[in-house]
C-alpha cells in the first residue's frame, strides 16, 4: 500500500474499539478539538457482563465529559466490601465513604456498563469532530513518518483510512497489539469464573453490601450493580465446562441458594480471570490502551478504571502533539507513567484473588486464621487501590507533589454543588497566590484570590501549605506537573512538552 501525504489524513486519531475505554478516549479527544474516527466490529454495545465498578477518579473523568449525571442514573455509591469465610465469619472489611474522596465524588460506584457506554457514545454522536463507524473491523496497518495507513473491513468491503495516530482499544485479544508483534507478560494467575447479571425487583432480598465468599467448595462474588441489578460470580470447579455452567438450569440453583426472591437472569458469560501486561504500549504512531495493554482479575474493581485512566493520560498528550504544542516525544511518558500503576494494581488484584480462590482445606484454614488474627489486631486490610505518584514521566521531578493526583475541592451552596473542575475548565492550571501574566496556550493561570474560587480556595491553600509550595501546575488529566515559583513552573512545563516558546493567550 502506498502511503498518502499528511494533508490526506481522514482523521487525527483512529480509535480501534469502542468499548468504554475507546469511547472515553474518543470523547476526551473531540473535547480537545481533535478529529477522531472510532470503529468497532460490533454494531451494538457489548451485550455480555463486564465491568460493575468504577471509582471516584473515573467519575471525575465523566464529569469532565459532561455525563456524570447521565451515568449516575445507572450507578450507585459502592457500599462496604466484605470477605467472608465459608461459615460466614468476616475475614476482612473495606468501608467506603460515600461523601468525600480526592475527586469530590463517592469513593466508588457500582454501575451498569452498557448505560455508561451509551452515554459516552452520545457525546461522539453529537460532535462534528467524531466519525463513528460501527460494523467496521481492523485488518492491518502500515506507518511512516507522517501517519498511519489502516486497512479496515466494512459492510461495503475493505477500506483504507489514513490517520496521524492510531490507538488500539480493541480488548484482550487486540488485533492491533498482535499486528505490532507486541508480547504480553504473564503474571501467572488464571482462573475460570461464571459471571451472571440479574435484574432484581425493588423488594428483592439481595445483600446491601458487596461480598466475597471465600468458600473452598466454590468461591463466590456477590455485588451490587446499578439500580435494579445484581451480579454473582462463581468460580468453576475442576471438570466443569463453559457450556455446562452457562445453562440456566445450572445457574438458578446457585442463585436460589441466596434466597433473594424472584429475579431475572439478564446476562451471563464465562471469563478467565488473569493478569497480563503488554511489554510496550507504543510503536511510533500506534499506541495501546485498556485491555489491549493490560488485563487484571476483577477482585479490586480496577480493570475498567485502569483503562479510563489510560484514556485520560493519553488524550491530553495526543491533543498537545497533534495541536503542535508538544513534541511527539511527550508520548513516551504515557507508558512510563501508566505502566507502574497498572502493574501494582494487577499484583493487588491477584493477591486478593489468591485469597478468594484458595480451595485446599489446609491452606484455607491457615488463611482464615491469619486473616481473623490480623483483623483482631487492628491490622489494615489489603492496601487501597489509590494511584501512586508517578516516579517518572511528564512531571517536574523532585518538586513537592509532582506526579500525585490533584484533588477536586467542592462546596455545597444555595446554587448547588460547585466543583473545581467546572470552575476552571479543561486546560492545565497554574494556581498561584495572586494574578500575573497570562499563561501559555493550554494553561489557565488562576489566582487564589480570584472571586471564582471564593468557596474553593481554602482547600487549595491547605494543599499548597502542606507541601510548602508557592504555586502548583496541574496537568489536564488532573495529575500534578510540579510545584514551585510560577514562572519556573511555566518554563519547566514548556520544556517538558518540548517547546521552548509557546504562544501566549489571555488564559
Amino acid at each position: 500500500m502506498s502511503p498518502r501525504t499528511l494533508s490526506d489524513v481522514d482523521c487525527d486519531v483512529l480509535v480501534v474499539g469502542l468499548g468504554p475505554v475507546g469511547a472515553a478516549l474518543a470523547a476526551l479527544l473531540v473535547r480537545a478539538g481533535v478529529k477522531v474516527m472510532a470503529i468497532d466490529r460490533s454494531t451494538e454495545v457489548y451485550p455480555l457482563p463486564r465491568a460493575a465498578h468504577f471509582d471516584h477518579e473515573i467519575m471525575r473523568v465523566f464529569q469532565a465529559l459532561g455525563v456524570a449525571d447521565a451515568i449516575g442514573l445507572h450507578a450507585r455509591p459502592a457500599p462496604a466490601y466484605e470477605f467472608r469465610a465459608a461459615d460466614g465469619q468476616v475475614l476482612m472489611r473495606f468501608d467506603l465513604p460515600i461523601d468525600r474522596s480526592p475527586s469530590g465524588w463517592a469513593t466508588g460506584y457500582m454501575f451498569n456498563q452498557p448505560a455508561a457506554e451509551h452515554a459516552l457514545r452520545a457525546i461522539l454522536a453529537a460532535s462534528p469532530l467524531a466519525d463513528i463507524r460501527l460494523g467496521w473491523g481492523f485488518l492491518g496497518l502500515e506507518q511512516d513518518d507522517d501517519g498511519v495507513s489502516a486497512r479496515l473491513s466494512s459492510p461495503a468491503g475493505e477500506q483504507m483510512v489514513r490517520a496521524r495516530y492510531l490507538v488500539g482499544c480493541d480488548g484482550a485479544s487486540s488485533r492491533v497489539r498482535e499486528t505490532l508483534g507486541i508480547g504480553l507478560e504473564d503474571f501467572r494467575f488464571d482462573e475460570p469464573w461464571l459471571v451472571v447479571d440479574a435484574i432484581v425487583p425493588p423488594d428483592a432480598r439481595t445483600p446491601d453490601i458487596n461480598l466475597q465468599i471465600c468458600d473452598p467448595v466454590r468461591p463466590v462474588t456477590c455485588v451490587l450493580m446499578g439500580p435494579g441489578r445484581h451480579r454473582w460470580e462463581f468460580m468453576l470447579r475442576p471438570g466443569e465446562t463453559a457450556e455446562q455452567v452457562l445453562d440456566d438450569n445450572f445457574i438458578r440453583p446457585l442463585i436460589e441458594a441466596w434466597d433473594c426472591g424472584p429475579l431475572e437472569i439478564e446476562r451471563k458469560a464465562v471469563y478467565r480471570f488473569h493478569g497480563l501486561a503488554a511489554q510496550t504500549w507504543r510503536s511510533d504512531r500506534v499506541l495501546l490502551a485498556g485491555d489491549a495493554a493490560h488485563q487484571m482479575p476483577p477482585f479490586a474493581g480496577q480493570g475498567m478504571c485502569s483503562g479510563v485512566r489510560d484514556a485520560a493520560n493519553l488524550a491530553w498528550k495526543l491533543a498537545a502533539v497533534i495541536g503542535d504544542s508538544a513534541d511527539p516525544s511527550l508520548l513516551d511518558s504515557y507508558q512510563a507513567e501508566r505502566d507502574p500503576h497498572v502493574r501494582a494494581l494487577i499484583q493487588l488484584a491477584i493477591g486478593m484473588g489468591r485469597v478468594v480462590c484458595a480451595t485446599d482445606p489446609a491452606e484455607v484454614a491457615a488463611r482464615d486464621a491469619q486473616m481473623l488474627a490480623a483483623q483482631a489486631a487492628g491490622a489494615p486490610p489489603i492496601p487501597p487501590s489509590a494511584p501512586a505518584a508517578f516516579g517518572a514521566g511528564a512531571i517536574l521531578a523532585g518538586s513537592a507533589g509532582a506526579g500525585a493526583y490533584f484533588p477536586q475541592p467542592w462546596s455545597q451552596g444555595p446554587a448547588g454543588t460547585e466543583r473545581l473542575d467546572d470552575v476552571l475548565g479543561p486546560d492545565a492550571w497554574l494556581i498561584t497566590p495572586s494574578g500575573g501574566a497570562p499563561g501559555p496556550q493550554g494553561v489557565r493561570v488562576v489566582a487564589l484570590d480570584d472571586p471564582a474560587l471564593i468557596h474553593l480556595a481554602p482547600a487549595l491553600i491547605a494543599w499548597l501549605d502542606a507541601r510548602d509550595a508557592l504555586a502548583v501546575l496541574v496537568r489536564p488529566d488532573r495529575y500534578v506537573f510540579g510545584t514551585g515559583a510560577p514562572e519556573a513552573l511555566l518554563d519547566a512545563y514548556a520544556a517538558q512538552l518540548g517547546r521552548a516558546a509557546v504562544t501566549t493567550s489571555s488564559g
